[in-house]
């Protein structure tokens, strides 16, 4: 039992070390602490994936953490075949980058703060995924939030960063509200917040109702989404993507780690797990299905005209996030999980190689300075390469076989499903122009920034690029476990593999059906990537002229459609103004009423008292013959 409580308490240990020690005895040397730490835990993962593979689940709880009347809640772990490929993607994918950000992060000021925020990470992350029950996996969740918040703000004195630190907390509160009120209606519902016996009694609950606003609404739907609120806040759906983008002024490894391959997928891993209810809800499925499939061709429109690297990359993740949800949507939960696991090595690659570049142009982020990197940065531009070549979905990759395999189970899902495949495949066309652009703009064409930078243009140090190599070869080989059945029989290992947990989709179609799914898949995808080489390369002047005749277009595209405007105008001003008025009233009459308010009584009062000094002898001894007689009088009396 001890060495998977250490799975997490590893890294918990690196971030007390250092966040206590760092910044009087570690310093630059906390990487010593934080790396060990976090591939301590990725080998402790394997041995628990080991042992999930030979047939044995991992369920214990440690200690009793809440015990009051019916409430009962222990800190305790599950670990599954689910919990087991997540646990593999971060501690994985966590070491690779923890290495990565030794020379990224080389030099900078809060080197063992940084280091310390990236271990707490690591170990919410880890407690989010392993829990066996509801409490324990929103600690997590909240403790993801928080540093996040901690590490999109890490430049703190940049105060784009500490907006965006913000913005990432305060919009996730949203999702978060309802996902608590969810958690909260799973133990009034079931009694219990334990993971086996709220799914264990989810079909008892089937066709209940309760009283919401006047209307009665089905129990278990009213859950589901309540759930899914968190979801779509931590995972970035419309309508609260908003703050992905702008996490990109914290530094590129958290991009990679947090914002690309676990903390987003927090949301995907939730609903996958939560499967036993939503299967019992129909509109939730749909919910989750089509809020998957517009966001999966929003983001990825609003791809198509950025210029700052890691943003173009951000957006693809909200897209790719998308994507995701309308696997689950349609109950094929297996190939949400493993596109969440192929994607997390391609996407951190093209998070670590973009930071790379950025590395060697000192912080130059605008693609429109770039340009003729890839004499000078030939292992970058090979990783790149690679990366590309898997999101877009090209055979071989390791996105083609997880993307094709949402595409397929989203085509077998009903007349709503054929509509969601067309959206998820013009999405795919327009993941193919703008990761190619990327490509265009930062690798070939002559080089637009300074002289000096041109003069300072290198290969990243061994830190920086060994990494990068070992991602590389995930984005190739990560998704050869979940070969097609129509390719090779008893090929999807990865499917058979959760099938106990996620169970197996519904929907059969025709090989003649999944070749034309296929095709289409790859057609698209190498559509793009002719599209992207036209304009990029053959006639570079075109995105200009063509950006001129559809100016509303591109404005539209380049400003989000408008919605953080929207959201500032409807939600944030009139807040503020509001609590503007409330603080200022508060502040002139109950603050300022109190400090002048006191002093002003007193001083009345002395002003009253001065006038009893009269001054004048005459007046003294008749107040003190007045007082004697008050004694004798009294004394008299009591005689």
């Amino acid at each position: 039992m001890l060495k998977y409580i250490l799975i997490p308490l590893l890294p918990f240990a690196s971030f007390l070390i250092n966040i206590l020690l760092g910044r009087n005895f570690i310093k630059d040397r906390a990487h010593w602490i934080a790396v060990p730490a976090v591939f301590g835990s990725f080998v402790l993962a394997v041995s628990a994936f080991l042992e999930v593979m030979n047939g044995n689940t991992i369920n214990i709880n440690v200690y009793s953490w809440i015990a009051s009347g019916d409430f009962t809640v222990s800190v305790g772990f599950l670990i599954d075949q689910l919990s087991a490929v997540m646990l593999m993607v971060v501690t994985s994918i966590g070491t690779l980058i923890f290495i990565y950000s030794i020379g990224y992060m080389h030099g900078d000021g809060g080197y063992y703060r940084f280091f310390a925020y990236l271990s707490l990470f690591v170990f919410s992350m880890l407690i989010l995924v392993m829990a066996n029950n509801f409490l324990l996996l929103y600690f997590g969740w909240e403790a993801v939030g928080l540093c996040s918040y901690f590490l999109i703000g890490y430049w703190f004195h940049k105060k784009s960063a500490a907006d965006a630190g913000k913005k990432a907390f305060i919009v996730n509160r949203f999702g978060d509200f309802g996902f608590g009120l969810g958690v909260i209606l799973i133990f009034l519902t079931f009694g219990s917040l334990e993971y086996l016996q709220v799914f264990g009694g989810a079909g008892a609950a089937m066709g209940q109702t309760i009283s919401l606003f006047g209307y009665e609404v089905d129990l278990l739907t009213l859950i589901c989404l309540l759930l899914f609120c968190g979801a779509v806040g931590k995972s970035a759906q419309i309508p609260l993507h908003v703050w992905l983008p702008d996490a990109m002024e914290g530094p590129t490894p958290v991009s990679a780690l947090i914002h690309a391959a676990t903390m987003v997928t927090a949301g995907v891993f939730m609903v996958a797990r939560c499967n036993p209810l939503f299967n019992l809800s129909e509109v939730a499925m749909n919910t989750v299905a089509v809020t998957g499939g517009v966001t999966a061709i929003f983001a990825a429109t609003i791809a198509l005209v950025q210029n700052d690297i890691k943003r173009v990359i951000a957006y693809s993740t909200v897209s790719q996030l998308g994507y995701m949800f309308l696997a689950l949507g349609v109950g094929a939960y297996s190939a949400g999980i493993f596109h969440l696991y192929t994607h997390a090595y391609f996407k951190a690659l093209l998070f670590l190689g973009s930071g790379s570049v950025i590395h060697a142009l000192h912080d130059v982020q605008d693609m429109r300075n770039m340009g003729g990197l890839k004499k000078h940065m030939p292992v970058t531009y090979a990783v790149f390469i690679i990366a590309t070549l898997s999101i877009t979905g090209i055979p071989g990759l390791a996105g083609f076989f997880s993307k094709d395999e949402i595409l397929w189970r989203t085509y077998l899902a009903g007349d709503l499903g054929k509509l969601l495949w067309f959206l998820g495949t013009t999405a795919a066309l327009l993941t193919a122009f703008y990761s190619w652009r990327l490509i265009y703009m930062t690798f070939h064409g002559k080089f637009r920034g300074t002289h000096e930078q041109e003069h300072h243009l290198h290969e990243s140090p061994k830190v920086i690029t060994v990494p990068l190599m070992l991602l590389a070869v995930g984005a190739v080989a990560a998704g050869w476990v979940g070969i097609p059945p129509v390719i090779m029989e008893h090929g999807d290992r990865i499917g058979e593999f959760l099938a106990p947990v996620l169970g197996h989709p519904e929907g059969h179609g025709t090989h003649a059906e999944e070749y034309m799914v296929m095709g289409a898949s790859i057609f698209v995808a190498l559509l793009g990537w002719f599209v992207a080489h036209r304009m990029y390369v053959k006639t570079p002047e075109l995105p200009r002229k063509l950006g001129a005749s559809l100016q509303p277009v591109y404005n539209l595209l380049l400003n989000k459609y408008y919605v953080d405007e929207l959201y500032s105008k409807t939600l944030v001003q009139p807040v503020l103004r509001a609590a503007d008025r409330i603080i200022l009233g508060f502040d002139t009459y109950v603050i300022e009423g109190i400090v002048n308010g006191v002093p002003g009584l007193i001083g009345a009062f002395s002003r009253k008292l001065r006038e009893v000094q009269t001054g004048m002898l005459s007046n003294y001894a008749l107040v003190m013959a007045l007082g004697a007689l008050c004694i004798v009088g009294i004394w008299i009396f009591l005689r």
